[in-house]
């Protein structure tokens, strides 16, 4: 087995521990009885079969009744026990078998059918169709004899290379066809640092840089999500290596300047699908080196060529600068979409098609019958389910031209749909628009016990007081200051959770004060719930300098939540309690 394929059901396991510990940190207050959502309102107990349940919405809290648990009890219990072994996993070589992942995934799957708008981060999506790969590369027992002759191993490897390639290039091409002005404009990095959702405090001083070096790293952002990741298709090795530290250096600048949570070591360990190294030409380690070497050098000269002609860099040599700009248009953009496509589908066919044809030659040259046929089954299996996932995976990753999503084969699309619901492959696009342009958009919520006096109630990790420095949370999420930013770009309508928060802030729910801070007693009113909240919203800004001991200015836009207490609330939540 290739060393990369026992570190990626490491690294896996190690990511879906961190996932899980930090939910079930957060779990009362979000899904508890008295939380935000609880899990309990998602499952509707209408006295149909429990198969029939469980096909409507696959997770296993439906046997919470039959158990004798309720459903807050028994996703708490899940989540600790989901994390307990996802760590297990991650210290134990002898438990990365494929049925340890397997009930991992159905453990997460059952949570996130009810996690709502907290669990539906493009990232949790990520981590189970990771997840379900993992059921797939991992050896189906701990037993010695069956982890031998696994001849296989490389094809369903090879599935985490073609979801990378998916996850980098759809988050490459969606932000140029959102017609974002920033990204088209190259100064998406200008805004980026200063109103992404929890910033580090390097990204203080990444705002800083000049907007030239801004402008040149949207450029290089380009390059490597949408070059490179056909990189990740190539039979040669060098090829593979080069578009790997390009990601890892990508990966590394966001984690050093932005809390992405798990996402960025997640992204980190599919990457080391591209340091297999077992399936290179033999003729390129020998007398016809040269050849893959010059492959090689024609194909980096063309990455560099498109990227200093499409976006026009030019050196200033008097004042050591790079000016950038984009000039090409949307049109001729869509024309290139369209012309790469359908190509990139039919690289990724025959990319699996040698991984297949060299696993089925490795299997022929198996010594002992028993062997050989063991490893011909194992071989029929695997690859029969590495051609279905790469099938069904063509449906989402075509979202992102229209016409090609439509050439889709009807067969494979019906496929797609009869398992959708499993989110075993998913569409993405990661920074689609840049938000905060012209100030980060921030809510502040204020309490107060007589309607004259208020006092900002702030949170653990999102930016509120001025004088405190931005915090390093990777690889936790905070959930609630998360969707916090999102409620913060646009109306209180939009965020329905959040008038659930301001009821149980003024309840006194200990669990949702959990939620902001930790430690109770930092918690202004924890002593007694406040009589009324109220939400304001403003724009934040980095300070120039840090001089004054400031970090953010604001300035006040206008009223997110009016002032409410508990007769409007109870009015308005009658469904809640």
């Amino acid at each position: 087995m290739p060393p990369c394929t026992k570190r990626g059901p490491y690294k896996n396991g190690l990511s879906r521990s961190v996932c899980l510990m930090g939910l079930s940190v957060c779990f009362p207050g979000l899904y508890g009885n008295d939380g935000l959502l609880p899990a309990r309102w998602q499952l509707r107990y209408s006295g149909k079969a429990l198969w029939e349940q469980l096909l409507s919405s696959p997770t296993l809290l439906w046997l919470a009744p039959r158990l004798g648990l309720d459903t807050q009890t028994a996703m708490e219990l899940l989540c600790l026990l989901g994390a307990a072994l996802s760590l297990a996993a991650t210290v134990l070589e002898s438990l990365r078998d494929s049925l340890v992942f397997l009930f991992l995934w159905i453990m997460y799957l059952s949570m996130y059918q009810v996690g709502q708008v907290f669990l539906y981060f493009q990232w949790d999506s990520l981590l189970l169709e990771t997840g379900f790969l993992c059921v797939l590369i991992a050896p189906v027992t701990s037993l010695r004899g069956w982890r031998a002759g696994r001849e296989h191993d490389p094809v369903t490897f090879w599935l985490v290379r073609w979801l990378l390639f998916r996850l980098m290039f759809a988050s490459g091409i969606v932000k140029l066809t959102s017609r974002c002005p920033t990204w088209w404009g190259l100064t998406a990095l200008t805004y980026h640092y200063e109103t992404q959702c929890i910033p580090t405090p390097l990204a203080w001083f990444a705002h800083q840089l000049p907007v030239w070096w801004h402008k040149l790293s949207v450029v290089a952002t380009f390059a490597i999500e949408i070059a490179a990741p056909f990189l990740f298709l190539s039979p040669l090795r060098r090829l593979r290596l080069g578009a790997f530290y390009m990601q890892v250096v990508l990966q590394v600048l966001i984690i050093l300047s932005g809390n992405y949570n798990f996402f960025n070591l997640l992204t980190l360990t599919m990457c080391l699908s591209l340091l297999d190294d077992e399936h290179i030409y033999f003729w390129l380690r020998s007398s016809l080196w040269w050849a893959g070497f010059v492959v090689e050098i024609a194909v980096w000269a063309l990455i560099g060529f498109g990227t200093v002609t499409w976006f026009d860099l030019q050196i200033n040599w008097d004042k050591w600068t790079v000016s950038s700009r984009t000039v090409f248009t949307f049109h001729q953009f869509n024309q290139f979409l369209k012309t790469v496509t359908f190509p990139s589908v039919w690289l990724g066919v025959l990319s699996l098609t040698w991984e297949l044809v060299s696993s089925m030659f490795r299997c022929a040259c198996v010594e002992g019958f028993f062997k050989r046929f063991l490893g011909t089954v194992q071989w029929t299996v695997f690859g029969a389910a590495a051609v279905s996932m790469f099938a069904i995976s063509l449906v989402p990753f075509t979202f992102i031209e229209y016409d090609s999503n439509t050439s889709v084969w009807p067969g494979v699309r019906q496929g797609y749909d009869a398992v959708s619901r499993y989110q075993l492959v998913n569409s993405y696009g990661l920074f689609r628009r840049m938000t905060g342009v012209g100030g980060r958009p921030e809510v502040v919520i204020e309490g107060s016990m007589d309607k004259v006096t208020w006092t900002e109630i702030e949170f653990m990790y999102k930016p509120g007081n001025l004088s405190a420095p931005p915090s390093v949370i990777t690889p936790h999420q905070p959930r609630l200051d998360w969707q916090m930013w999102f409620a913060a770009l646009g109306t209180h309508t939009h965020s329905p959770w959040f008038t659930s928060l301001m009821y149980r802030l003024l309840q006194g729910k200990t669990d949702v004060i959990e939620l902001i801070q930790s430690d109770v007693s930092q918690y202004p009113f924890h002593q007694q719930p406040p009589t009324y909240l109220r939400a304001h919203r403003y724009k934040y800004w980095f300070t120039k300098t840090l001089a004054d001991g400031l970090v953010h200015t604001l300035s006040h836009t206008h009223t997110h939540r009016e002032p409410m207490g508990d007769e409007v609330v109870d009015s308005c939540c009658a469904a809640i309690i």
